[in-house]
């Protein structure tokens, strides 16, 4: 009799969709056993990725069956909430796609009814955590080899953003991720937002102002400038270069084949964040598997990480208008300590 951790993924489409595959076909030690989606054609599509899954509209469905041991939540933003409370009712453990909610008052609400339980429950799915280059590149930064760090300077760009993707969503869609991974950096959390807007790009669809450069002051008085751009037509590029007192270290450089051919240099980049983060993808889960399975439930960002994000996200949100945003968060609980 298989002993594998029983997954229901809530949500069927990119994203979840996604992650079905990613552990029907690259996860050790687990099986989707639930599809969760309101939509049946969606989720029988997805199920046909997991041999043996059901299929439920609703999570609480799921978990009166009893068909699941663990919960991957991958709704949008707005419909995690109603998720995580039954979910941490009935004591799963959760990974939750990022944001842990879209605002701090409801995140601080599942905060609370976390710590009714005996441990945390909850990872966030900050991926970038588990990517091979930040990974190295956080090593090094706490190794102290090159001195201190002193700064940061980030880029996120995409190719190019669908006509829903709004204003607001260059901070809470995507600097979003700026705003875990930097801290995690860096060592300190993050102390103001401001945010500049340069010339605007003339491709950028016309309800868009941007791209803007996000400045971060942390508490440690490191400096981060983050230059978000989502029409830039090339390619999906993250890339981060920290600047020490002796030296400096990048991650995020195209590789791959490189070409010479009539007098130019070509090497292929992303197009898609599902290529560049793949392999970070595969160990977030995978480390998830193996930490719900050893009874630590968590090996990652956890829910006081995502509520730290959201402080900081409606920081930047209210940059967006101008001024330099304070970012004040509460004595973090001893419960995740």
């Amino acid at each position: 009799m298989s002993n594998d951790l029983r997954i229901g993924v809530v949500g069927a489409g990119l994203m979840g969709a996604d992650h079905i595959a990613r552990i029907t076909n690259r996860i050790a030690g687990a099986v989707v056993s639930a599809v969760v989606e309101p939509d049946q054609g969606r989720a029988t599509a997805a199920a046909a990725n997991a041999p043996g899954a059901q299929t439920f509209a609703r999570i609480k469905d799921a978990i009166a069956a009893d068909a699941v041991d663990a919960v991957l939540i991958a709704v949008p933003g707005q419909f995690h909430a109603p998720v995580l409370v039954p979910a941490l009712k009935a004591r799963l453990p959760i990974l939750c796609e990022k944001p842990l909610t879209p605002d701090s008052t409801s995140s601080w609400e599942i905060l609370e009814l976390e710590q009714k339980l005996d441990k945390p429950h909850i990872q966030v799915g900050f991926m970038r955590r588990f990517d091979p280059e930040y990974a190295a590149l956080r090593e090094l930064i706490t190794s102290g080899d090159n001195g201190h760090l002193v700064m940061l300077r980030a880029v996120h760009r995409n190719p190019s953003v669908p006509d829903s993707y709004t204003q607001t969503m260059l901070i809470t869609d995507s600097v979003v991720h700026e705003f875990d991974v930097v801290p995690w950096l860096a060592g300190s959390t993050v102390k103001s937002v401001e945010v500049k807007y340069p010339r605007r790009n003339s491709l950028s669809p016309e309800h868009l102002r941007e791209p803007i450069l996000v400045l971060m002051e942390l508490e440690n008085g490191v400096l981060v400038d983050v230059e978000m751009n989502v029409s830039v037509q090339f390619g999906y590029q993250v890339a981060t270069e920290a600047v020490f007192e002796r030296g400096i270290a990048r991650i995020g450089q195209p590789s791959g084949l490189e070409q010479w051919r009539d007098g130019r240099l070509t090497i292929a980049d992303h197009v898609s964040f599902t290529t560049r983060f793949a392999t970070a993808y595969d160990e977030q889960i995978q480390r998830w598997v193996n930490a719900v399975r050893g009874g630590s439930l968590v090996d990652g960002p956890n829910a006081w990480d995502g509520y730290l994000v959201a402080l900081a996200c409606e920081a930047g949100v209210r940059a967006l208008d101008g001024g330099i945003i304070p970012v004040e968060s509460p004595e973090r609980p001893a419960f995740y300590a």
